[in-house]
């Protein structure tokens, strides 16, 4: 028998007790063994509840039961999480996570303790929901190195744009429909302002480049500052807006790696991706080019797959699964603002002179030509620049328009 006790009874935590409920049989059949929720870890009560007898509200219960070998956290955040879950790990429990910011954060010690005590710390969940990403990039690709990951890694963001660039409405509208359907939290800004890709994208270069990333040293974007003219310049230049999470490798086996919205050329695979799913993709030296595509967020997509690492763990009691990475390395991230791209910059409402000013401070400029931009809009497209470049022109640019905003041009 498989004891599994899980942490946090939300979407994701009832969503886990759902399915292993839902699929007993072919679980069980998958493992060889029996399985069972035998406790549900919460502060709040369900009466009424299908699994109401197994709700629980303390946790030494689970980390002094000889039974629990699997212990699921589902409760978010890095605070009671990284406790519970440290706990769990030096009681001799495996773990399986969907935790995104632990994973990014503590990820790199909590499979330490793991190690110590070969036992598993498993989190596919963590990045793509129900989009397998981890064992495909840690196993089937194992024979490649890779050159870089990136993707669409926030449904919501991926929704609202996808929206602004089918009915031309703005942001802020957008923004209240994805709340109103719940693609969106009420406080959107973990999505908005790119905080969840960040974390996604330190988990998947931790992976793919085997170094501890910090989510702090991701340059992150969000997509607060879009507006309907920067999807009509994007169409004019047969493009679509996404939001990137990009790790690549450069020259000295450093990484750029950095969160920001960008014009994909239409037709490649990735600017298809629309509404609230999400795709990754792999770029290693033997493969060329993999992309992985689904819904990346969602009660049972994103149960789904961490009912697959329990199913993992129970498969590999006594060999412990081989997914870690190295310390940070000092020097390891570069500086994103030596990365080189083309930009689409757009002023609305332009003040004389403005174009002038833009080529003075970012050299030769080519006009983008766009139907059902604004009188007085300025849209231009540069050569390729240092990022470092655009962010000291747009200090100096802003006084020169109403809005004005610059997007990197992807491939």
């Amino acid at each position: 028998m498989v004891n599994i006790a899980i942490l946090g009874y939300g979407v994701v935590g009832s969503g886990v007790a759902e399915v292993i409920d839902k699929n007993e049989s072919s679980i069980e059949n998958g493992i060889k063994n029996e399985i069972a929720v035998k406790y549900i870890l919460d502060v709040r009560n369900f009466p009424g509840d299908p699994f109401e007898d197994r709700i629980i509200h303390d946790f030494s219960i689970i980390e002094n039961d000889p039974e629990v070998q699997v212990v699921v956290e589902t409760i978010g955040g890095v605070g009671v999480a990284y406790d519970f879950t440290r706990r769990a790990l030096l009681a001799g429990k495996n773990v399986v996570t969907s935790n995104k910011e632990l994973v990014a954060t503590h990820g790199h010690e909590l499979i330490g303790i793991a190690r110590e005590r070969n036992l598993n710390y498993l989190f596919e969940a963590s990045v793509g929901g129900g989009i397998p990403i981890i064992r495909p990039l840690t196993q089937c690709l194992g024979a490649n190195v890779i050159t870089a990951v990136y993707g669409i890694l926030n449904g919501t963001t991926n929704y609202i744009l996808t929206r602004m660039a089918r009915e031309g409405v703005s942001f802020d509208v957008t923004l209240k429909e994805a709340q109103r359907l719940g693609y969106a939290e009420q406080d959107p800004s973990a999505d908005i302002e790119g905080k969840d890709a960040c974390r996604k994208i330190a988990i998947l270069s931790d992976l793919a480049f085997g170094s501890h990333i910090s989510p702090e040293l991701v340059r992150t974007e969000g997509i607060t500052a879009i507006t309907e003219e920067d999807i009509l310049c994007a169409k004019a230049l047969s493009r679509r807006v996404k939001l990137l999470g990009v790790a690549r490798k450069t020259e000295g086996d450093r990484i750029f790696v950095y969160v920001a919205p960008h014009m994909i050329a239409e037709g490649t695979p990735i600017a298809g991706v629309d509404d609230v799913f999400n795709a990754i993709v792999i770029e290693g030296n033997a493969i060329d080019e993999v992309m992985f595509y689904g819904r990346g967020a969602g009660k049972l997509p994103t149960a789904s797959a961490v009912v697959a690492d329990v199913m993992d763990v129970a498969k590999h009691f006594k060999a412990r699964k081989y997914i870690e990475w190295s310390e940070e390395k000092p020097g390891f991230v570069r500086n994103a603002g030596e990365l080189k791209n083309r930009f689409c910059l757009r002023i609305s409402d332009a003040a004389e002179g403005a174009a002038e000013k833009a080529a003075a401070l970012l050299g030769e400029l080519t006009p983008v030509d766009c139907d059902g931009l604004k009188t007085g809009t300025l849209a231009v497209v540069t050569g390729e620049i240092a990022d470092s470049v655009m962010e000291a022109a747009l200090p100096e640019l802003r006084p020169l328009g109403s809005s004005v905003n610059a997007l990197r041009l992807f491939k």
